[in-house]
């Protein structure tokens, strides 16, 4: 599923509220894991008079230390046999993005919101911009009012939206080795829109029989998530469900996902690179900023890695 877990830490808890989902991946699928710690003071350093620059410098290496023995404080609470230590200075979002591309079967994974300290990242910006940047697997986990970063994280469902398409379909063979090695049901859901073309505006009333028509769509969109659910038992899952629910997708999935206790949402959503890379919009994006769940984002060029 992943080669390696590349886990971009600030020192706040905000950012570890991930490492309970990084010991769950670690101490199940065995991969090495890099914790990543960068230090952004370049602007800082360009704003000093010479006389300072000095004493700025001792700063950075003190800094610098200081990063060192906390993600080494944290690398003993994995569990994991192979933990590699980072420390780099830059733009957080830029660095992590440029570690991630040396091997594209790399998961990123990294809390999506929090900010505490003077020298923190606005981890909201920033693992926006990884969400944007990225085409390697991300993990979002929401860092949520009450910090939790022992222990593993407790996941019984993971939640794969579909739409009808190739691409949203093409996380399903990731999704189902997670699956079976945490040993979680997998919950098909789809989401469907009834078109506005359909009301005649002004002569109050539908061009078509629309509670016929919703019953036609609806009644197609579970015969493709039955076979889809089909499809995934094949693979091994040993729990497959499915749910059809009218209305907008991004607003449809928050609201099941919402609804379903210590789940997973895994989608596919297109990533960009070099001058567009903060150029994505998508109903994968729209579901990471709102919904409260752990996100699994994969990319369709991304191929399963044992």
């Amino acid at each position: 599923m992943y080669t390696k877990l590349l886990v971009p830490l600030d020192g706040s808890q905000a950012a570890e509220q991930v490492l309970p989902y990084a010991r769950l991946l670690t101490n199940t699928f065995k991969k090495p894991v890099e914790l990543i710690a960068v230090n952004d003071v370049g602007e800082m350093l360009a704003y000093l008079s010479p006389s300072m620059t000095a004493a700025a410098l001792d700063m950075v290496q003190k800094g610098r230390r200081e990063s060192e023995i906390y993600l080494q404080e944290i690398a003993g609470t994995l569990g994991a046999d192979r933990v590699e230590c980072t420390v780099q200075q830059g733009r957080a979002a830029e660095v992590i993005l440029d570690r991630a591309e040396t091997d594209p079967a790399m998961m990123i994974a990294m809390a999506s919101h929090g900010r505490s300290g003077l020298n923190r990242w606005m981890l909201g910006s920033v693992a926006e911009k990884v969400l944007r940047g990225t085409t390697n697997p991300l993990l979002l986990v929401r860092a949520g009012e009450q910090p939790k970063a022992t222990g593993e994280a407790s996941l019984k469902s993971v939640i794969v939206p579909l739409d009808g398409s190739a691409l949203a379909e093409s996380v399903l063979p990731s999704v189902a080795v997670m699956a079976k090695r945490l040993n979680l049901g997998l919950e098909l859901f789809r989401a469907y829109d009834i078109p506005y073309s359909l009301y005649t505006y002004g002569q109050g009333y539908y061009a078509v029989d629309i509670a016929q028509y919703k019953t036609d769509v609806r009644t197609d969109v579970c015969k493709y998530l039955e076979g889809k659910a089909a499809e995934a038992s094949a693979l091994g899952i040993a729990k497959v469900s499915y749910v059809a629910s009218e209305g907008l997708s991004a607003d449809e999935i928050i609201r099941f996902g919402r609804t379903t206790p210590e789940s997973l949402i895994a989608m596919c959503s297109h990533g960009r690179s070099g001058l567009k890379r903060w150029a994505l919009g998508s109903v994968a994006e729209t579901v990471a900023r709102h919904s409260e769940k752990p996100m699994l984002i994969l990319r369709p060029a991304v191929r399963q890695a044992a």
